[in-house]
């Protein structure tokens, strides 16, 4: 059980690395199969995706795919998404309970779709930035992964690239804001209960999640923006038909 989930990790957070999407979305339901309680999942994720984003910062800023100097736009936008997820967080933390799953399902997997679609039909348009855009997505997303423990890179990472924003940049102030998001999730769960916390799960996903960052750091940098934001387009309409797909098996 060790070795599959160190595997589901490994490749999770190479997604998640490489297009800014993938690790919770992809994580959680897989773990959940293999026989993980899901109020023990949530919380893992969110801590071991808080170690990892943050050296996926680092390692996309070293090698010049996003430039997080305090002075850069990268840097602002990067840290207004944070801020403004950590309130979705919080406000999903607490509505976790009073919300039908298959209600939140059918509704994350249908604005996931949506966003992936019109990434791909406006792949070759210039959008225009937009602070207004990208913040209402960064709140939504971030309600997403406190509550589900995924549905944050697909909405962050689609709604920067429908403002404008370059792909590659898209997936470093991606990590940074989720590393900001994860642990104030992280820390609302911590503070609900110690029962479902799961340590040595946090450790397993942690300690197979960090090798596949430098090799999707140098996927990053090697790939070219308009295929990188295709690749992402097409992975994050996969990720919404698979969520319905998922609600549909179980009606």
């Amino acid at each position: 059980m060790i070795i599959l989930t160190g595997i589901l990790a490994f490749f999770s957070e190479y997604l998640d690395s490489a297009l800014g999407m993938g690790y919770g979305t992809a994580l959680a339901p897989a773990l959940i199969i293999a026989g993980y309680s899901p109020l023990k999942v949530i919380p893992a994720i969110l801590a071991s995706q808080f170690v990892t984003d943050i050296a996926t910062c680092f390692l996309h800023h070293r090698a010049c795919n996003v430039d997080l100097k305090a002075s850069s736009k990268d840097f602002k936008v990067a840290t207004t998404l944070g801020l403004i997820s950590c309130a979705g967080v919080v406000t999903a933390s607490f509505a976790a309970f009073h919300i039908p799953a298959r209600a939140l399902s059918i509704y994350i997997g249908l604005l996931v779709t949506g966003v992936g679609v019109l990434i791909l039909f406006q792949s070759n348009k210039c959008a225009v930035f937009s602070w207004k855009k990208i913040s209402s997505l960064s709140f939504l997303a971030a309600f997403n992964k406190g509550i589900s423990g995924g549905g944050y890179g697909p909405l962050v990472m689609g709604g920067q690239i429908l403002c404008g924003v370059n792909t590659k940049n898209a997936v470093g102030i991606t990590a940074f804001a989720e590393a900001l998001t994860c642990l104030v999730g992280f820390s609302i769960y911590l503070s609900m209960g110690h029962g479902n916390i799961d340590w040595k799960l946090i450790g397993i996903l942690t300690a197979f999640s960090l090798p596949s960052i430098p090799i999707a750091t140098a996927t990053v940098k090697k790939i070219q923006t308009p295929h990188l934001k295709k690749f992402v387009a097409i992975l994050i309409i996969l990720l919404g038909i698979l969520t319905l797909l998922k609600v549909a098996s179980k009606a």
